[in-house]
């Protein structure tokens, strides 16, 4: 039998369920236009001069304005339903995969998963354990021990290498199989691309790369860790093709966010602002600025340096302005990527990002 963990990580990959990001707020803006109106009609919905409301002195409302009312939602609504049913119908896929693999070998579904998983997963180190245990002493029970508490750190521990050894499994299972997802997307609308400035620390392609994704992230939110999987895969799967550029966005009540912002610009002036990047994301915990120090520290960086770029405030105006451009060009929560100018917004799937990417390399051929 899989332990909890393991469960919890599939259940997230094969479930169908849709990706959030911090304080997403509201949703891009798009635009219904006919063909909408007209698949809605044909959904048994109302025809669009359908009064739905009457008031006053013979005043009403057809279903058409009150549609265009809440046209940005509905649309929203509309992508999100899409999302929902791309990602049940991969789910779908790899459950009957992982079904078809394990009988193949004589297994049940979870036997299969436990030998392709869990096993293939080393057990963390003991001095691993032992420091998880003594940082989180002030938020155990009363007199845990660590003996009791071992179980729990190693499952910790385990996570996410088992998400992502489930994630490359599937994703062999999938290529094995020539598993083609042929769900039609839903339209793009013209209003749906922004213009972003791609300013900022760069990797991958050059400036002539014909995808550039413009990121606004927060060093202090979870959902932009999450996303840097689906980030990392782009660029090892697209190579040159595709240019990161990385643009700041703390958001309010992630107090340590801005000034993490900063260290990685400080970071930045030495040629290690990737480095920093990483180093922020896996130690969200560990971002204030004593911390932020000793990670400069860690990087081998110029320290003297280092310190005297952070402690100024120097790098402050440029978080700023990143901030700023990002709110003109909608963002509102983290992550905000704008691939080619086209927003995704949250921690979505590799899936999402080539679905996009592919269309728009299809598009530059023409």
């Amino acid at each position: 039998m899989l332990n909890r963990p393991t469960r919890v990580i599939l259940a997230a990959l094969l479930a169908a369920s849709l990706t959030a990001g911090c304080n997403k707020e509201k949703a891009p803006a798009t635009t219904q236009g006919p063909a909408a109106t007209a698949q809605q009609a044909n959904a048994g919905e109302p025809a669009p001069d359908t009064v739905v409301a009457t008031f006053g002195d013979g005043q009403k409302i057809t279903y058409k304005q009150l549609n265009e009312k809440i046209q940005d939602r509905l649309s929203e609504l509309d992508k999100q339903k899409h999302q929902l049913r791309k990602r049940g119908l991969e789910g779908m896929v790899t459950e009957a995969l992982v079904d078809a693999e394990a009988k193949k070998r004589g297994m049940t579904q979870d036997q299969y998963l436990k030998a392709e998983i869990d096993d293939k997963v080393p057990a963390p180190p003991e001095e691993r354990i032992k420091e998880v245990f003594e940082g989180a002493k002030g938020q155990l029970p009363p007199g845990a021990t660590y003996e009791q508490m071992k179980p729990q750190i190693v499952d910790f521990l385990t996570q996410q290498p088992k998400q992502e050894r489930a994630q490359a499994l599937f994703a062999e299972l999938r290529k094995n199989a020539n598993v083609q997802i042929t769900l039609p997307e839903p339209p793009r609308p013209p209003a749906e691309r922004k213009q972003v400035a791609a300013t900022g620390a760069a990797k991958g392609g050059g400036e002539n790369a014909p995808i550039t994704i413009v990121e606004f992230s927060d060093f202090q939110c979870p959902f932009c860790s999450r996303a840097n999987a689906s980030v990392d895969q782009v660029l090892k799967e697209y190579g040159d093709k595709v240019r990161l550029v990385f643009r700041h966005f703390p958001l309010d009540f992630h107090k340590q966010a801005p000034k993490a912002s900063e260290a990685a610009l400080c970071a930045g002036d030495q040629g290690k602002f990737w480095e920093m990047h990483d180093t922020l994301f896996a130690n969200q915990q560990k971002l204030e600025v004593p911390d932020l120090k000793q990670h400069a520290a860690d990087l081998k960086l110029d320290t003297a340096k280092f310190d005297k770029c952070l402690d100024s405030g120097e790098k402050a105006a440029t978080v700023q302005k990143d901030l700023e451009d990002g709110k003109k060009v909608g963002v509102s929560g983290t992550p905000a990527f704008f691939i080619n100018g086209i927003l995704l917004s949250g921690a979505q799937p590799f899936e999402e990002f080539k679905s996009i990417i592919d269309e728009e390399l299809k598009t530059a051929k023409k």
